[in-house]
Protein backbone atom coordinates (compact mmCIF):
# COMPACT_ATOMS: atom_id res chain seq x y z
CA UNK A 1 0.00 0.00 0.00
CA UNK A 2 1.56 3.43 -1.36
CA UNK A 3 1.77 6.47 1.51
CA UNK A 4 0.53 9.55 0.64
CA UNK A 5 0.04 13.01 2.50
CA UNK A 6 -2.85 14.65 1.72
CA UNK A 7 -3.46 18.80 2.43
CA UNK A 8 -6.46 20.36 3.08
CA UNK A 9 -7.07 21.34 -0.27
CA UNK A 10 -7.69 18.18 -1.43
CA UNK A 11 -10.07 16.66 1.35
CA UNK A 12 -11.98 19.96 0.79
CA UNK A 13 -12.19 19.18 -3.13
CA UNK A 14 -13.48 15.57 -2.10
CA UNK A 15 -16.28 16.40 0.21
CA UNK A 16 -17.69 19.26 -1.25
CA UNK A 17 -17.79 17.53 -4.84
CA UNK A 18 -14.90 20.05 -6.46
CA UNK A 19 -14.00 19.34 -10.30
CA UNK A 20 -10.64 17.70 -9.08
CA UNK A 21 -12.64 14.97 -6.66
CA UNK A 22 -13.06 11.92 -9.33
CA UNK A 23 -8.94 12.49 -9.59
CA UNK A 24 -8.25 12.35 -6.24
CA UNK A 25 -10.00 9.32 -5.32
CA UNK A 26 -8.39 8.32 -7.83
CA UNK A 27 -4.84 8.56 -6.92
CA UNK A 28 -5.65 7.72 -3.78
CA UNK A 29 -7.84 4.88 -4.10
CA UNK A 30 -5.46 2.21 -2.87
CA UNK A 31 -3.24 4.49 -0.07
CA UNK A 32 -3.12 4.98 3.50
CA UNK A 33 -3.53 8.93 3.97
CA UNK A 34 -0.95 10.99 5.89
CA UNK A 35 -1.08 14.12 7.16
CA UNK A 36 -0.45 16.34 10.46
CA UNK A 37 -3.10 16.92 12.83
CA UNK A 38 -3.37 20.41 11.88
CA UNK A 39 -5.71 19.45 8.79
CA UNK A 40 -8.16 18.34 11.20
CA UNK A 41 -8.49 21.73 12.68
CA UNK A 42 -7.99 23.34 9.48
CA UNK A 43 -11.19 21.53 7.59
CA UNK A 44 -13.06 23.11 10.64
CA UNK A 45 -11.94 26.39 9.68
CA UNK A 46 -12.71 25.86 6.21
CA UNK A 47 -16.12 25.08 7.14
CA UNK A 48 -16.33 28.12 9.98
CA UNK A 49 -15.26 30.36 6.90
CA UNK A 50 -17.47 29.20 4.41
CA UNK A 51 -20.09 29.65 7.26
CA UNK A 52 -19.58 33.30 8.07
CA UNK A 53 -19.57 34.62 4.36
CA UNK A 54 -22.70 32.37 4.07
CA UNK A 55 -21.57 30.51 1.18
CA UNK A 56 -22.58 27.25 2.72
CA UNK A 57 -25.81 26.60 5.23
CA UNK A 58 -24.87 24.88 8.40
CA UNK A 59 -26.59 21.32 7.24
CA UNK A 60 -24.30 21.35 4.36
CA UNK A 61 -21.02 22.14 6.08
CA UNK A 62 -22.32 19.38 8.80
CA UNK A 63 -22.54 16.87 6.17
CA UNK A 64 -19.60 17.91 4.04
CA UNK A 65 -17.81 17.27 7.77
CA UNK A 66 -19.72 13.51 8.09
CA UNK A 67 -18.24 12.93 4.73
CA UNK A 68 -14.47 14.36 5.88
CA UNK A 69 -14.97 11.61 9.01
CA UNK A 70 -15.41 9.17 6.62
CA UNK A 71 -12.27 9.27 5.23
CA UNK A 72 -9.53 7.16 6.79
CA UNK A 73 -6.50 9.35 7.64
CA UNK A 74 -3.42 8.49 9.67
CA UNK A 75 -2.16 11.62 11.67
CA UNK A 76 1.16 12.58 12.25
CA UNK A 77 2.92 14.25 14.75
CA UNK A 78 5.03 16.60 13.16
CA UNK A 79 8.49 18.02 15.36
CA UNK A 80 7.47 21.62 16.35
CA UNK A 81 11.47 22.49 15.88
CA UNK A 82 11.56 21.23 12.35
CA UNK A 83 8.78 22.80 11.06
CA UNK A 84 9.86 26.44 12.63
CA UNK A 85 12.74 25.71 10.27
CA UNK A 86 11.33 25.33 7.04
CA UNK A 87 9.07 27.98 8.05
CA UNK A 88 12.16 30.38 7.85
CA UNK A 89 13.92 28.87 5.21
CA UNK A 90 11.08 28.74 2.94
CA UNK A 91 9.45 31.93 3.92
CA UNK A 92 5.88 30.04 4.16
CA UNK A 93 2.90 29.85 6.89
CA UNK A 94 3.32 27.02 9.74
CA UNK A 95 0.24 24.93 8.33
CA UNK A 96 2.15 24.64 4.87
CA UNK A 97 5.54 23.87 6.99
CA UNK A 98 3.49 20.83 9.02
CA UNK A 99 3.02 19.23 5.70
CA UNK A 100 6.29 19.54 4.09
CA UNK A 101 7.33 18.56 7.65
CA UNK A 102 5.29 15.56 7.29
CA UNK A 103 5.63 14.31 3.82
CA UNK A 104 9.43 15.11 4.84
CA UNK A 105 9.67 12.32 7.31
CA UNK A 106 7.18 9.75 6.12
CA UNK A 107 9.57 9.95 2.65
CA UNK A 108 6.06 10.07 1.00
CA UNK A 109 4.50 12.27 -1.92
CA UNK A 110 1.98 15.16 -1.31
CA UNK A 111 -1.22 15.29 -2.70
CA UNK A 112 -2.50 19.56 -2.46
CA UNK A 113 -4.47 21.42 -4.94
CA UNK A 114 -2.53 24.70 -3.41
CA UNK A 115 -0.15 26.21 -5.91
CA UNK A 116 2.82 27.94 -3.67
CA UNK A 117 2.76 24.96 -1.24
CA UNK A 118 3.54 22.74 -4.40
CA UNK A 119 6.46 25.44 -5.33
CA UNK A 120 7.84 25.44 -1.27
CA UNK A 121 7.48 21.20 -1.41
CA UNK A 122 9.19 20.80 -4.58
CA UNK A 123 11.90 22.92 -4.12
CA UNK A 124 13.13 20.47 -0.62
CA UNK A 125 12.28 17.74 -3.22
CA UNK A 126 8.99 16.29 -2.27
CA UNK A 127 7.32 14.53 -4.91
CA UNK A 128 3.85 16.07 -5.81
CA UNK A 129 0.87 14.35 -6.86
CA UNK A 130 -1.44 16.00 -9.35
Amino acid sequence: MTNITIDTSALIAVIAHEPSKNRIIELTVHAQLLAPSSVHWEIGNAFSAMLKRNRITLSQAQSCIALYQQIPIKFVEVPLINTTKLVEQLKIYAYDAYLIQCALQTKTPLLTLDTDLIEAAKSVGITILE
